[in-house]
């Protein structure tokens, strides 16, 4: 099979479209003919090995998943032997740890959902990192609940543009931070009101929000808590991927912690589970009309690297695909 595949780290000069074996799915697993793949800032992470300290995880001296991509939608082709959920033929989106930027993946039951009728690979491919960290942050981070007020910072992005949608389906008025040229598609997204940050920052209103939902990674916490109500929550959802140094921008998710235990409102990182039953919440929300995932650009797979460049470059409106014919 075809898939873009790496053996250093660097940047996406290091990617190549290979000819490699194509994998066999253990006893819990599917072989998923792949159909199209998400683009998202872990992809990055994996590609460069920055920030050092996510070596500790993919590998200290080069990856050890040589192929890219974590996000999948396809059509499972084969089922391992203890596969009792997922039958050859059957359309599934999730994730997968053997690379989605390829022809075929293979994937663990419990990361995987049956994909929607009315919803193409590409949105599906779409959905589910961002859309799972957007779903946890809003629900399980903010606890957001109807008639309370959240901010989404980065509203236009991968994350935000879901969590915008999610937290106005649990009946949160929603204030939307993104450039000027977004503010049209963070308001059709159902956001009440938009801030233009180019012009004006997030206190901008005082303490008047009862959670943020911040996946730009930039902005000092002490200018957050000054956006929050008293006993508001901070929910860093974004760690800056192209910073520098051990850490990279996730140094405020583990600053967060500490600076909770001198004030009333709660600061906490977060770090997204991959689970199958969010993944099947998520398409409920997709049917149901009140989410839709907003696709930037699309790319074959070939231009996977564009498509990763064309990210680190910053702001896209939405999710960035790579598809697979």
């Amino acid at each position: 099979m075809k898939a873009i595949t790496q053996d250093v780290y660097g940047s996406a000069d290091v990617l190549e479209l290979r000819d490699i074996d194509r994998p066999s799915p253990a006893g819990d697993e599917v072989l998923v003919q792949v159909r199209a793949a998400g683009v998202d800032p872990g992809v990055w992470v994996c590609m460069t090995g920055r920030p050092y300290a996510a070596r500790a995880a993919f590998g200290l001296r080069a990856p050890k998943v040589g192929v890219r991509g974590l996000a999948v939608a396809g059509v499972v082709t084969a089922a391992g032997s203890g596969v009792t959920r997922f039958r050859p033929g059957q359309e599934v989106f999730g994730t997968c740890r053997s690379g989605s930027f390829a022809e075929y993946a293979t994937a663990s039951c419990g990361r995987l959902a049956a994909k929607p009728p009315g919803m193409s690979f590409e949105q599906a491919a779409a959905v589910p990192i961002s859309g799972m960290t957007a779903l946890q942050g809003v629900r399980d981070a903010a606890a957001v609940r109807p008639g309370q007020r959240v901010m989404v910072i980065g509203a236009a992005g991968g994350i935000g543009s879901f969590a915008v949608q999610i937290a106005k389906a649990f009946g949160a008025r929603v204030t939307g931070v993104c450039g000027a040229s977004k503010a049209d598609l963070v308001r059709s997204l159902g956001a009440d009101d938009v801030i233009d940050y180019t012009r004006e920052e997030v206190d901008r209103d005082g303490p008047r929000y009862d959670a943020i939902i911040d996946t730009a990674g930039c902005r000092p916490l002490s200018l957050l808590c000054r956006a929050l109500t008293a006993r508001g929550t901070l929910v860093l959802a974004g760690g800056g991927h192209d910073a520098g140094g051990l850490l990279g921008g996730y140094t405020r998710q583990l600053r967060a912690p500490l600076v909770s235990v001198f004030t009333r409102r709660r600061l906490r990182g977060l770090i997204s589970k991959e689970r199958a039953e969010d993944l099947a919440e998520l398409a409920r929300l997709i049917e149901s009309g009140a989410v839709t995932p907003v696709i930037d650009r699309t790319y074959p797979l070939p231009g996977a690297p564009d498509a990763i460049r064309y990210l680190a470059q910053g702001h896209p409106a939405g999710k960035v695909v790579v598809t697979v014919p």
